[in-house]
C-alpha cells in the first residue's frame, strides 16, 4: 500500500502564507501526478492544483497567482505554498498522488487523511 503525511496546515489570518507538504510512502515505483484538493464546510471536494511527474503545474482559478504547487522527486514529497489567503481558502485540504504499483501498473489513486487550514482574523 501507499502511505501519505500531510503537514503544514493550521491558522493563519487573511494575507497571511501556509505551506502545506505531503510525503509519500510505500511499494510504488514511481508516482505519476500529485495534487492537493480541499473540502470546506458544507461544499464538495475541489481540485486546488496538481502537477506532473515532469513538474508541469495546473491551478484552479480561485488560487491562481496566489498558490504554487512544486514537488521533490528525490523524496517523493509534494508542497503546496499558499500565500495572500483570505477566508474562503478554509477547508480541510488533501493530499492525492497517483502511482504505479505492481498491483495497480496502469496507476492508482491514494489520498491523505488531510489537513485544516483556516483563515480567520
Amino acid at each position: 500500500q501507499v502511505q501519505l503525511v500531510e503537514s503544514g496546515g493550521g491558522l493563519v489570518q487573511p494575507g497571511g502564507s501556509l505551506r502545506l507538504s505531503c510525503a509519500a510512502s510505500g511499494e510504488f515505483f514511481r508516482i505519476n501526478v500529485m495534487g492537493w484538493y480541499r473540502q470546506a464546510p458544507g461544499k464538495e471536494r475541489e481540485l486546488v492544483a496538481a502537477i506532473t511527474s515532469g513538474s508541469s503545474p495546473n491551478y484552479a482559478d480561485s488560487v491562481k497567482g496566489r498558490f504554487a504547487i512544486s514537488r521533490d522527486n528525490a523524496r517523493d514529497t509534494v508542497y503546496l505554498q499558499m500565500n495572500s489567503l483570505k477566508p474562503e481558502d478554509t477547508a480541510v485540504y488533501y493530499c492525492n498522488v497517483n502511482t504505479v504499483t505492481l498491483r495497480h501498473p496502469g496507476g492508482m489513486d491514494y489520498w491523505g487523511k488531510g489537513t485544516l487550514v483556516t483563515v480567520s482574523s
